[in-house]
């Protein structure tokens, strides 16, 4: 039962999420209130608070945030975290939801009906940016010591070169945005992640496809 509620919560955030990108690509961010989504998805207010707290949080919520401690590695491998990112970002955009192609506004890259469309409001909306830099905060916060698990780094070396995984890749895709989303966002990141290659040397992830 516990595996059903979660497949269940799932799928209503995904519908609450779409119905919300829905709104703010027609209206704007600022005009859509949690009340307007709440009704546009077909569920009360207070749902949509209980499942993502702020309008910023409809924006940032990603399937990483829900990964648990215990699968975490089951996500990331230690030794190989450029590697298991780029795996990540490839199999997102080749997906069923991924991005096959980007429609170009005044505003930015606009990638319609793709999880990617909501990247443009992680840097059109300035309270958005900071709600994704705290969630970045909080991945790095526990990568680093998975990392550090490896012996390789000590725990502050681990936690400077988690900061410059995770924050790059947020970097990656601000170019990739900044350059009107023409190119897969794998390509960013995995150009972008080079000069980290000094600490985990390519191991094929770069013909991923």
């Amino acid at each position: 039962m516990s595996g059903l509620r979660e497949r269940q919560r799932i799928k209503a955030m995904r519908a609450i999420q779409e119905r919300a990108l829905d709104l703010f690509d027609e209206r704007g961010f600022a005009a859509v209130t949690i009340e307007e989504i709440a009704a546009a998805a077909e569920v009360s207010p207070s749902s949509v608070y209980r499942y993502f707290g702020t309008k910023e949080g409809i924006v940032v919520a990603d399937e990483f945030d829900r990964v648990s401690p215990e699968t975490l590695k089951d996500f990331l491998d230690p030794g190989d975290p450029i590697g298991s990112l780029l795996r990540a970002v490839r199999a997102y955009e080749s997906g069923p939801e991924g991005a096959h192609g980007a429609e170009t506004t005044r505003e930015g890259p606009q990638v319609e009906k793709s999880p990617w469309r909501r990247v443009r409001y992680f840097f059109a909306e300035p309270s958005v940016r900071t709600a994704v830099c705290a969630t970045l905060d909080r991945a790095s916060r526990r990568i680093a010591p998975l990392i550090a698990a490896t012996g390789e780094l000590t725990e502050t070396q681990a936690r400077v070169v988690t900061n410059a995984l995770v924050f790059g890749y947020f970097a990656a895709l601000e170019q990739w945005y900044l350059d009107g989303g023409s190119r897969p966002i794998a390509d960013y990141v995995e150009e972008g992640m080079r000069p980290l290659g000094v600490i985990w040397p390519p191991s094929g992830h770069g013909s991923a496809a």
